[in-house]
């Protein structure tokens, strides 16, 4: 496989990769019986003999997040800013590996009694949180300088801004146990709020970078 065709199946990768993450825990959720996608985590759906089903949405999402970076690399050959979010996205998509396997505890664990893989779990989706925000905004820059993805760059500023707010306010909400409390029937859907601007930036940068992978093809 040559370099251009290389960066279309990557451009691809980055494009499905949020489709089919949303779109499996969106409806694996309205469908699990006893599932509240307003009030429960997404990793929740990991647990009970329908778990595998989220599990293997984790590994999916994190092997084609890593595909989607060697078209990152062919993009943006040179320069600080994007190897660094090449770097950080590679990073993210193998804790979304490790998040597959290493299921959540149920909610309201006491940490006395957290698992070894619960524990994994929470920490592999605390720097995923961490890190989504980050990485736009590493790119940022590159995108206002260069021509070619300069119309990029006001995309990525608001859903920058929008991710970034998202995040914080998730995790103030969900380590203070007075807001978890007071937040608790709609935890679920904060932490959707938190994570869906970040895959929405990650499937337009695709489509992006699927249309000048194209013109490269031909």
């Amino acid at each position: 496989m040559n370099k251009s065709n290389l960066r279309v199946w990557a451009a691809w990768a980055g494009l499905l990769a949020p489709l089919l993450f949303v779109g499996v825990f969106t409806v694996e959720g309205s469908l699990r019986p006893g599932y509240d996608p307003l009030s429960m985590y997404i990793s929740a759906l990991s647990l009970g003999p329908r778990g595998p089903i989220q599990m293997t949405n984790f590994i999916v999402l994190g092997l084609l997040l890593l595909v989607f970076t060697l078209g990152l690399a062919l993009e943006f050959p040179a320069g600080r800013g994007p190897r660094a979010g090449r770097i950080l996205l590679t990073v993210v998509g193998g804790l979304f590996l490790i998040s597959g396997p290493f299921v959540m505890d149920p909610t309201g664990t006491p940490v006395s009694q957290m698992t070894v893989h619960g524990t994994i779990h929470g920490l592999a989706g605390g720097f995923v949180f961490l890190l989504m925000p980050v990485i736009i905004f590493v790119y940022l820059g590159r995108f206002r300088r260069d021509p070619n993805w300069r119309g990029f760059y006001v995309w990525t500023l608001v859903l920058g801004i929008v991710e970034a707010g998202g995040v914080l306010f998730f995790t103030a909400v969900s380590k203070a146990p007075a807001a978890a409390a007071a937040f608790a029937p709609w935890m679920g859907l904060i932490q959707r709020c938190a994570l869906i601007p970040f895959m929405f930036w990650q499937f337009l940068f695709a489509w992006r970078l699927l249309g000048r992978s194209r013109q490269a093809v031909q």
